[in-house]
């Protein structure tokens, strides 16, 4: 089928030159790569790669090619299938883009952040007063444990949401929290392994 005025359309011409590869004319794929590189090109950039990705994705799609040549049987097949290869591709670049953006932002982050490298000594009093802490915060009675435990893990627990887990009224959490913070903080302060900061 030949567009108006006589011209072959694009996937015509690309399928010709296609063939006549196949066939042992080497040059027919310079003919194929000069008439649709163009859309290639263009077809990656669609897909939201940058100038020198959507050329690198080309340069893959005709390599690519060239590989299952043997593999394409019909002629007028082969534009789609460098379409298909090329947004393929560019896919798998914009995803793997976007995992190396991800690691450079987290990476960065890291870099600023500000030391927390403690000197040997600081570990290991940190380290004892830990195992103080959890010695006597076991003492404290089961409720006492689980209400503490609770309310640490949220930066700000929503009193109802920890009443209904602990089966205490709303009201009774304030309190109860202060009683078993200070039953606590006497046993720490009534230990001389405790270095109260």
């Amino acid at each position: 089928m030949q567009a108006e005025g006589g011209t072959r359309s694009l996937a015509e011409q690309a399928a010709m030159a296609f063939a006549d590869f196949r066939e042992g004319r080497a040059d027919a794929m310079s003919e194929l790569v000069d008439s649709t590189t163009t859309l290639l090109w263009h077809t990656a950039r669609a897909q939201g790669l940058t100038p020198p990705q959507a050329e690198d994705v080309v340069q893959n799609t005709w390599m690519l090619l060239v590989q299952h040549a043997a593999g394409i049987t019909d002629p007028q097949a082969v534009l789609k299938w460098l379409l298909t290869t090329t947004r393929r591709e560019s896919w798998a670049v914009a995803k793997r883009s976007r995992r190396e953006d991800a690691h450079d932002d987290v990476t960065e982050l890291v870099r600023e952040l500000p030391s927390t490298a403690d000197e040997p000594g600081e570990v290991v009093v940190r380290s004892h007063e830990q195992g103080v802490l959890w010695r006597h915060f076991k003492d404290l009675p089961e409720r006492c444990q689980q209400l503490l435990r609770v309310i640490a893990i949220a930066e700000r627990p929503d009193y109802a949401q920890v009443a209904d887990a602990l089966g205490m009224p709303v009201g009774s959490i304030g309190p109860t929290r202060g009683r078993c913070l200070t039953k606590l903080r006497t046993a720490l302060l009534g230990d001389p392994g405790w270095v109260a900061s």
